[in-house]
């Protein structure tokens, strides 16, 4: 089931795992931390991400588990699935509740007065518990990458698309605490570049246990998850952080711009 699309399904990974460094990239060039930037494109990741995870993940999912199962256990067997997805992320919440939080905006890094000096410590915690927690989340992103690429290249691409650009944030919510309290550009971007290899790393995971036993069916229950997945990422992690970082309006309007755009993009492939 579509093996011809592997090496574009470890391409695309490869990419959506490389925007985190990217992130780390950009703040290198940035004095202050830009909240109001932070805010939109949290929004639109969040946008994109729950637009493309209902319209066309989870209605893939659904169809493919309702021919192999039939209407009524193909139902329940989706319902099943992308709510498996959803406690599969909160499981490593519970799991890891500090890595949950999510950190405050930095600003005025530069400075060299004597509070800065002092919170330098918490800052480097920050940052490096920042780094676990987008590692740990972007495990399954690249399995979900990897899986969604493999059976269908035009949906990786939109799927690739949308967690790059909340990959390129986060790297940025790693780089910027990083490199206020070391001062050091060079370890800022290797954290936030290593951080984003995990989504390779779940590709790999994916194509060596799952791909041999992907059936329709298995795809079907891989996709309604991953559907899940998705959405609760989007509702516990970057609609919360969107509105932590700016004002609520902004938010909001990253939000429905980033579904406006995935609308137009599935339209267009």
């Amino acid at each position: 089931m579509g093996h011809e699309n592997i090496g574009i399904a470890f391409l695309l990974t490869l990419i959506a795992g490389l925007s985190t460094g990217i992130g780390g990239l950009i703040v290198l060039f940035m004095k202050n931390s830009n909240r109001k930037l932070l805010s939109i494109s949290l929004g639109f990741s969040a946008g994109v991400m729950i637009y493309i995870s209902f319209i066309e993940i989870l209605q893939e999912a659904r169809d493919y588990l309702i021919s192999g199962y039939g209407p009524n256990k193909g139902e329940l067997i989706t319902f099943i699935s992308f709510f498996a997805g959803m406690a599969l992320v909160a499981l490593i919440d519970k799991i890891l509740p500090e890595f949950g939080d999510h950190p405050r905006p930095v600003r005025d890094c530069g400075s060299k007065n004597h509070d800065a000096m002092h919170a330098k410590s918490r800052l480097f915690r920050t940052g490096a518990l920042t780094a676990l927690a987008v590692t740990i989340h972007n495990f399954p992103e690249g399995i979900a990458t990897f899986l969604s690429s493999v059976k269908n290249p035009y949906l990786g691409i939109a799927l690739t698309m949308a967690i790059a650009i909340h990959n390129i944030p986060e790297g940025i919510s790693i780089a910027v605490p990083i490199y206020c309290a070391t001062e050091n550009k060079g370890r800022a971007f290797l954290l936030s570049l290593l951080s984003g290899l995990t989504e390779p790393l779940g590709a790999i995971v994916g194509y060596l246990v799952l791909l041999p036993f992907l059936t329709d069916r298995v795809f079907g229950i891989c996709f309604a998850a991953i559907a899940g997945i998705m959405v609760f990422i989007s509702f516990h992690e970057l609609l919360p952080s969107s509105r932590e970082h700016g004002e609520e309006h902004l938010s909001l309007y990253g939000l429905i711009g980033g579904m406006a755009i995935m609308a137009i993009s599935l339209i267009i492939i």
